[in-house]
């Protein structure tokens, strides 16, 4: 650091200042700093500045159940991209589904220093509160905890799945029929909750009640088969995810009805390799993850740094993704 000062022509104080990204520094001595290290390929001394400072510049990342890693990866990193312009690294770990293990890996992270926790949780479920335990600031998403106390940040299905009927409404479908995923999966349940309270706001009722499937393509294609035998006129059909409205879509198709203009369908997630490849592509909503995880980790970003953060459930609504499988 004090070649860089030189080349730079400033004191080693300001470099220091300047390389760690403080205030009071003006930009063109900051840029000289800067370029001064390049040039001299400098990198700081993370340990020994972890030592100086007592900090470890760490966040542990805790996935509950790595099984959903389609839905926690997009989360990490977002929250990886928002820590890192505050300098924290990342340490991931895997609860691998299992409760007690989420507070072993905390107490495990806390020996190493790490400043503070960002636990994932398992597709919208109640994930076991590990915050007085753990002993450091800590930030849940993508499902709820057992203490109200305890910071969250999850998806709103609910209005997700009213935007999607909204949606369909607003282009004049009325006899809507709903496919979805197990009935005891938590995130089911959020939006088959939104789509009865958009049918009800709407005068409608679903055709033939909601569709409880696994998520599998075989089974959604046979519902598909079984509606369309029991309401031949059905006109649209939402599905609680992009896998399974492909299926669906893929059925009606085959069994001669054009989409949308005969049946308009709709996705849940906006999963690329599904919404994007089907013919029509699919309308779908997408959950914004990343913008999700960044903003679980700027919360626990303020929370390091001494920032009061009043606890409970911030809710983020996703966004609707209008293609081919509804409007041409």
């Amino acid at each position: 650091m004090t070649e860089v000062a030189h080349r730079a022509g400033v004191s080693l104080t300001t470099a220091s200042k300047a390389l760690n990204g403080r205030d009071r520094i003006s930009h063109a001595t900051r840029e000289r700093v800067l370029n001064a290290a390049s040039e001299l390929r400098y990198t700081p001394n993370l340990l020994a500045k972890g030592l100086a400072s007592g900090r470890s510049s760490v966040i542990g990342v805790l996935l509950r159940n790595p099984r959903v890693q389609r839905i926690a990866m997009p989360l990490v990193i977002g929250a990886q991209s928002a820590l890192e312009q505050h300098q924290l690294a990342v340490i991931i770990a895997d609860a691998r589904g299992m409760g007690d293990r989420l507070a072993e890996l905390a107490n495990m992270l806390r020996q190493r220093k790490v400043e503070g926790l960002l636990i994932v949780g398992d597709n919208q479920g109640e994930t076991p509160s590990i915050t007085a335990s753990a002993k450091l600031p800590t930030v849940y998403v993508h499902g709820p905890t057992t203490s109200s106390r305890d910071i969250v940040h999850v998806v709103d299905d609910v209005s997700g799945a009213v935007r999607l009927i909204n949606h369909l409404v607003g282009i004049g479908r009325s006899r809507i029929a709903h496919i979805t995923g197990p009935e005891y999966s938590p995130a089911v349940q959020q939006r088959v909750a939104g789509i009865n309270h958009a049918m009800k706001h709407h005068g409608l009722r679903l055709e033939t009640g909601t569709r409880y499937v696994q998520w599998s393509r075989r089974w959604a294609g046979q519902a598909a088969r079984d509606v369309l035998d029991d309401v031949p006129d059905v006109d649209a059909i939402a599905c609680g995810s992009d896998q399974l409205a492909t299926a669906v879509l893929e059925t009606v198709t085959s069994l001669g009805r054009k989409v949308p203009e005969d049946i308009a369908i709709t996705g849940y997630d906006n999963w690329a390799v599904f919404a994007e490849d089907t013919d029509p592509p699919l309308t779908t909503i997408d959950m914004e993850l990343e913008h999700l995880g960044a903003a679980a980790a700027s919360d626990l970003f303020a929370m390091i740094s001494g920032t009061r953060v009043g606890g409970g459930m911030r809710y983020h609504e996703g966004t609707l993704v209008v293609r081919g499988s509804t409007v041409k």
